[in-house]
């Protein structure tokens, strides 16, 4: 009888409401069908079924949240419709719903949003003594995790089956164990407290999960931060010769499309790994990951938190192209209606607050990513040319760099080969 499971449809999904269930009891179901609409910490996307039947059970109501790995619904022949109640089954080794439930979790990421888990560390099941791992009942693939985790399984409480430890609780306790907060950050934490005149506002998922992610990546990533002022007087003339070009063929009654500073910014980013291959890789342990490909992530700012959509291929597309992709990505992302893989897999982001007229920043990375670039406005200043004080617009940037990854020299290099693109545009869109 299969089973339909939470799946994990993000790399820092832990958990999922359903939003709505689009089939009901009885119903017949084809493989591909919309089971449901699932609420993730980024989006609401559908999930699809994976087994053809009919939908015997609902366990998980609309409205309801659960844990990535739980039982949500069951299908079968139709000789159980309707049988039985309960939530919160536990999901055991079976293989969830979706297949990306199967990916153990990656290393934390942000500028935006944590890790995968489940529950909170459970405390020790009574039996084996500390240590004595071989005395745990645990399937192969929780003692493989737990065991690159370097996680002692006689601290994990079982979930499955006689108290078998599985999958789902081990990675709720590594995460449990990597999101622990430090003695400084509980003191900080526990002296807040609120007066008569002020308002609590529980954290949503967004922004629940972007604080912890930014936690652990300054706590677990080494950064370090190259800042360097560019001249921006031939990017702002670029942009607006752009603009003027893409308004003169657009047709009577038609709205011109627009390249934004960012666009261009994002296009120079793109050309600049590209010349600058040992930037784009990651570090994971023992080994650097080196990317063949460049995907450059986008900050955007969400009502109730933040979101890093990705610009596949980024230095293989026109800089109208990476302006097209940047709108229809922020506008879907605005909506909750990103698919999992446009906003995963980046190797670079840029985020830019230049628009609120900040003039300099720095950010925090985005792990597994090497980096990220923090982008002021672009604003008129008295700068020295040629030995005379003249009026240019000038734009400061800031690097941030995981130093595992990336040593000084090499970001220095990086910003450098950036600044010289950003001062001769059009180079950068060749």
């Amino acid at each position: 009888m299969p089973e339909v499971f939470m799946p994990r449809l993000s790399d820092t999904m832990q958990e999922g409401t359903v939003s709505t269930w689009t089939k009901k009891v009885g119903d017949r179901v084809d493989k591909g069908d919309i089971l449901a609409e699932i609420e993730t910490d980024k989006a609401t996307m559908e999930l699809e079924a994976y087994d053809a039947g009919v939908l015997e059970r609902i366990v998980v109501e609309a409205g309801k949240t659960v844990p990535i790995g739980e039982i949500i619904a069951v299908i079968g022949d139709g000789s159980g419709a309707g049988k039985g109640t309960g939530t919160g089954v536990p999901a055991g080794e079976a293989t969830p719903a979706a297949p990306a439930a199967d990916t153990p979790p990656e290393p934390p990421v942000s500028a935006a949003p944590g890790i995968p888990t489940a529950q909170p560390v459970a405390a020790a099941t009574a039996g084996p003594t500390a240590g004595n791992t071989a005395a745990v009942k645990a399937s192969p693939l929780a003692r493989a995790i737990a065991r690159d985790a370097g996680l002692d399984l006689s601290t994990v409480r079982g979930s499955g089956p006689g108290g078998r430890i599985v999958r789902a609780d081990v990675e709720a306790a590594v995460a449990g164990l990597r999101s622990a907060p430090t003695p400084a950050s509980a003191v900080s934490s526990s002296a807040v407290r609120s007066g008569p005149d002020d308002e609590e506002l529980p954290l949503n998922k967004v922004r629940r999960i972007t604080a912890r992610r930014l936690v652990e990546s300054k706590q677990q990533v080494p950064h370090f931060y190259l800042t360097r002022t560019i001249d921006a007087e031939e990017l702002v003339q670029a942009r607006a010769q752009i603009n003027a070009g893409l308004a003169a063929i657009t047709p009577n009654g038609g709205t011109a499309s627009k390249v934004s500073v960012n666009d261009l910014v994002v296009k120079a980013v793109a050309s600049a790994l590209r010349a600058h291959p040992e930037v784009n890789v990651s570090f994971a342990g023992d080994k650097l990951i080196k990317h063949n490909r460049v995907h450059v992530g986008i900050a955007v700012s969400l009502d109730d938190g933040l979101i890093v959509p990705v610009i596949r291929d980024t230095d293989t597309l026109t800089v109208t192209q990476i302006s097209a992709a940047s709108t229809d990505l922020a506008t879907r992302a605005r909506a909750g209606k990103l698919k999992p893989d446009e906003f995963t897999g980046g190797t670079f982001s840029v985020t830019n607050l230049g628009m609120f007229g900040v003039d300099e920043f720095s950010a925090i990375i985005n792990p597994p990513e090497p980096a990220i670039l923090a982008v002021g406005r672009a604003k008129q200043e008295a700068v020295v040319r040629d030995g005379q004080i003249v009026a240019r617009h000038t734009m400061r940037v800031t690097l941030s760099v995981d130093h595992r990854a990336v040593d000084g020299a090499g970001g220095a290099r990086f910003l450098a080969t950036l600044a010289s693109l950003l001062e001769n545009p059009f180079a950068a869109l060749a």
